[in-house]
C-alpha cells in the first residue's frame, strides 16, 4: 500500500514539475508585473497557485472527456497552445525598459490596478504562463492511465498529495520571486528574465512543433 502510494506522488510529481517550472513560472510572473507591491504578489501567488490547482485537477480527472466533448485532439491543443506561450515569450523578450517604467503604478489608479492584476491571474498568468497546454496534456495523459488493479482510495491520497506539493511549489516561487530580485541586482534581473522570456519563447515553439509533428503524422497515416 505505501509502494503505491510513494509510486502515484512521484509519478504525478514526476510528470508534472519539470514542465511547470515554478522557479521559471515565478519569474516570468514577476517580469510581467515588475511594480506590484509585496501584498499584491501575495494575492496574484494565492490566486495562480489556486488556479493552477484546479487546471491540473480537472485535466487529471475529466480533461480527456472536456476534449472529446469539443472535438479538441491533444496536437491541436498543444498547436493553439504553443502560440499562445510563444506569443507571450516574444512580447517579454522584446519588451523596453521604457515600456516597464511607464507601466509603474501611482496611486491615483492603484484601484484600476489591482483589478487589472487579478484579472491577469489566471490569463495569461496562471494559463498559459504556468500551467500550460504541456502540463495539461501531460496531466491528461496520467489521468487516462490507470493502475494495472484500477483505482484505489490509496491512489487517490497520492493524487491529492502530489496535488498539494505543486501548489505550494507555485505559490511560494511566486510569492517569494521578488526577494530573488533583489538578491540578484537590477543588472542581474533584467538578464535573468531576458533568459526566462527565451526559454518561454522556445518552449511555445517546441509544444507548437510537437503538435504540428503529430497533426502531420494523422495525415501520412491516414
Amino acid at each position: 500500500m505505501l509502494n503505491d502510494l510513494v509510486e502515484t506522488i512521484l509519478l504525478i510529481i514526476a510528470g508534472l514539475f519539470p514542465i511547470i517550472n515554478p522557479p521559471a513560472a515565478g519569474f516570468i510572473v514577476l517580469s510581467m508585473v515588475p511594480h506590484a507591491t509585496a501584498a499584491e504578489r501575495a494575492e496574484l501567488a494565492r490566486r495562480i497557485s489556486l488556479n493552477s490547482l484546479i487546471i491540473l485537477l480537472a485535466s487529471l480527472s475529466i480533461g480527456a472527456y472536456v476534449l472529446s466533448f469539443f472535438g479538441i485532439s491533444i496536437p491541436v491543443l498543444r498547436v493553439a497552445g504553443g502560440l499562445v506561450i510563444g506569443f507571450a515569450g516574444w512580447n517579454l523578450l522584446h519588451a523596453s525598459a521604457d515600456e516597464e517604467r511607464e507601466a509603474e503604478p501611482n496611486v491615483a489608479s492603484s484601484a484600476a490596478r489591482i483589478a487589472t492584476l487579478r484579472a491577469k491571474a489566471f490569463y495569461p498568468l496562471t494559463l498559459p504562463i504556468t500551467v500550460g497546454p504541456g502540463s495539461i496534456a501531460v496531466a491528461i495523459a496520467l489521468g487516462t492511465g490507470s493502475p494495472r488493479g484500477g483505482l484505489a482510495p490509496i491512489h487517490l491520497v497520492g493524487v491529492a498529495i502530489a496535488l498539494a506539493f505543486l501548489w505550494a511549489s507555485i505559490y511560494v516561487c511566486v510569492r517569494y520571486a521578488a526577494y530573488v530580485e533583489r538578491w540578484l541586482g537590477p543588472i542581474g534581473t533584467q538578464v535573468a528574465m531576458r533568459l526566462f522570456a527565451f526559454v518561454l519563447f522556445c518552449i511555445g515553439l517546441q509544444i507548437l512543433w510537437l503538435g504540428l509533428a503529430e497533426l502531420i503524422g494523422s495525415v501520412h497515416v491516414k
